[in-house]
């Protein structure tokens, strides 16, 4: 394997459309019978076999994150019924009839992202294709890829199947947006009626209008009155908003780093899935210590120079620190740098060998309105008004 999907061709027919897919995408590998080889495989990086290519498919599916076959969908799916695992982890799978009139979409439509590989191959073979995904014909909002090309996490999925159908049933839905990117929809068409859009759960609980499920955009640990409220049934998802400003001492391990991390976060309300990115000085690019944090958590790192450090006010400079790197702090200062923040959400904690603060990234396309916690058995406060709001 050496490309991300496998175009797979059993016919004459086939390998010449295999050839037009090799030639208009990247990241494909194709394999087609030796039989019909026209003598510039290997100048093309084209793979050919001798057998029938039941004996391959075992390989494919568990190799590529996308298998293309250019077979009947019955074939396919007697091919692949014996592989089938679960959606989370089983390829995209695509089929393509052998005059290459439909692409269809065969497995893993959202979460293995065939659907989008459908219509990308049907642009290069200007094919029709076929998709059968009931949020996708509708053009409405597909629950387990919300937001995920902002990259959105979902946390906790015992209720997308709940919730996605009540979505395409047109039932009424709350979208609570609390952060994150807003620009989410991607029609043309307004936002349909049975949606309606709030900023944080305060403002939804004081709307109180009633609703069949709700979507949650939210770095924030929720309570139990609003996970009760606003999840049963309903979806949380974790927006990348939080920055994190990190000081560590020389050859920190790892896992110190990542557990101060996760507890402060944790301590002061906040999701750790909502990380976007570490911040530090550039004295620690090679900390082995953080770069592994990072490498375990998917945490990009950036750093900033000692003077860049230095152009930031902060309430708790520190001459000790000055002396060893040259900057009057490192974690609250490269937190407010990395998120374009003016404040922190968490301005400074030391824990063992590590400082950690943390802020708010923020961006003219983001929702960051935070209203207080919820509790249903006491009066609601007001929320605070949204910075570009989510409506």
């Amino acid at each position: 394997m050496t490309k991300g999907n496998a175009v797979v061709a059993i016919t004459k027919h086939g390998t010449t459309i295999a050839r037009r897919i090799l030639a208009g995408m990247d990241s494909v590998d194709v394999y087609y019978p030796e039989r019909f080889a026209r003598g510039d495989e290997d100048a093309l990086g084209i793979h050919t076999y001798a057998d029938s290519v039941v004996a391959h498919v075992p390989h494919l599916f568990a190799a590529y994150d996308g298998i293309i076959g250019i077979f009947s969908l019955g074939a396919m799916v007697r091919l692949i019924a014996p592989l089938l695992k679960d959606k989370k982890t089983d390829p995209a799978v695509v089929v393509i009839d052998d005059t290459a009139e439909h692409v269809i979409s065969v497995l893993s439509g959202h979460l293995g992202g065939a659907n989008e590989l459908t219509h990308r191959v049907a642009r290069v073979l200007n094919a029709r294709p076929v998709i059968t995904t009931a949020s996708d014909v509708g053009q409405t909002l597909a629950v387990d890829l919300f937001g995920r090309v902002f990259g959105f996490e979902l946390d906790g999925d015992q209720h997308v199947t709940r919730v996605s159908a009540a979505v395409v049933n047109e039932e009424r839905i709350a979208i609570i947006q609390e952060a994150g990117e807003v620009d989410w929809w991607p029609y043309s068409k307004p936002l349909p009626s049975h949606f309606r859009v709030y900023t944080s759960c305060a403002e939804a609980a004081l709307a109180g209008d009633a609703f069949d499920a709700a979507l949650v955009i939210t770095p924030r640990l929720l309570g139990a009155e609003e996970e009760r409220r606003f999840l049963r049934p309903g979806v949380l998802y974790r927006p990348k908003v939080l920055v994190v400003g990190v000081g560590c001492n020389r050859n920190t391990p790892a896992e110190e780093i990542e557990s101060v991390v996760c507890q402060v976060l944790r301590d002061h309300g906040w999701s750790e899935r909502s990380v976007r990115t570490l911040a530090t000085i550039d004295l620690k690019a090679d900390e082995a210590g953080l770069l592994e944090a990072c490498r375990r958590r998917n945490w990009p790192l950036v750093t900033y120079k000692a003077e860049e450090l230095n152009t930031v006010t902060i309430p708790h400079p520190s001459d000790m620190v000055f002396r060893y790197v040259g900057a009057y702090g490192v974690s609250e200062p490269a937190a407010r740098l990395a998120a374009g923040a003016d404040d922190w959400l968490v301005e400074k904690v030391v824990s063992g060998n590590v400082t950690v603060s943390v802020c708010l990234w923020t961006d003219q396309t983001a929702a960051q309105s935070f209203g207080p916690s919820v509790n249903f058995d006491t009066e609601v406060q007001a929320p605070r008004t949204a910075l570009g709001g989510a409506k």
